[in-house]
């Protein structure tokens, strides 16, 4: 049986909670006029009904299933479980995307148990990608076998980053500047989950943010590890719910991405 299919009841029901998560989200993309708009911390960090819509489904599908489950969503906070399982959840990643009628957007489901990530699904409701991945067992985009580019190169590939408030405006400048002196080019599309999974099928060579929350990740991460790829140790020393810095390439590229973060202060 193909791995990416193998009997997994915690695994088979994300896949199905996804895809349904995806068509309720599409449908509130499909008419976004009828979206209200929240701000949270800042400015820049919205939320609307659809991500709390999204979020209640997939909250609501798992903990039926598994009620002495964990669950981490970003909208809806921790809620501690019984027996070391934990769904980490971003419903929309790249809600300002998702609001402005632009594709980038994602939902992301991550399971981790006893502070591991065990499997992670990442899906694009705009072009159907959905990435899965299961520790041991590989990583898939829409089932078919996916790895980092292995020859990839810095001054010849495309770097994605991303930017937010929650770092000084010095180590975004300085990384970039750093980035373009080596002969790189940066991309950022808003979504980190996204992202990360284009590293994780070779499309990216590299991501770097200073600051990422779990729910942006979580999944993204058990990808990437899965396509053969190499991250920094996360979350940081300040625990699942505070986040931290994100570094994650090919591994023959990690030096050289370290170079870049540390030329830039970070």
């Amino acid at each position: 049986m193909h791995p990416d299919r193998a009997a997994d009841p915690r695994f088979d029901l994300a896949h199905r909670v996804i895809l349904a998560a995806g068509d309720l989200a599409a449908r509130y993309f499909a008419d976004l006029t009828q979206l209200r708009l929240e701000t949270k911390a800042e400015g820049q960090d919205v939320v609307t009904q659809a991500d709390r819509a999204v979020e209640a489904l997939i909250r609501g599908q798992l903990m039926q299933a598994f009620p002495e489950d964990g669950f981490l969503g970003e909208e809806q906070g921790l809620h501690p479980g019984q027996n070391g399982y934990l769904w980490v959840v971003d419903p929309i990643d790249g809600t300002s995307l998702f609001v402005a009628g632009l594709n980038d957007w994602c939902i992301s489901i991550a399971l981790m148990r006893d502070g591991v990530p065990e499997l992670g699904l990442v899906l694009q409701p705009a072009t159907g990608e959905l990435f899965t991945a299961r520790a041991g067992q590989g990583a898939f985009l829409n089932g078919q076998p996916i790895s980092v580019n292995h020859a990839a190169r810095i001054d010849r590939g495309l770097t994605g980053m991303g930017a937010n408030f929650r770092i000084p405006l010095a180590g975004i400048t300085g990384f970039l500047a750093a980035l373009m002196q080596a002969g790189g080019m940066f991309i950022r599309t808003g979504s980190g989950a996204l992202m990360l999974t284009h590293v994780a099928c070779g499309r990216l060579c590299a991501y770097y943010e200073g600051h990422i929350n779990a729910w942006d990740c979580m999944a993204s991460l058990c990808i990437l590890r899965e396509a053969g790829g190499w991250h920094c140790d996360f979350p940081g020393p300040e625990g699942l719910l505070a986040g931290g810095r994100i570094l994650a390439a090919p591994p023959h590229l990690r030096a050289a991405l370290e170079d870049l973060v540390a030329q830039a202060g970070g």
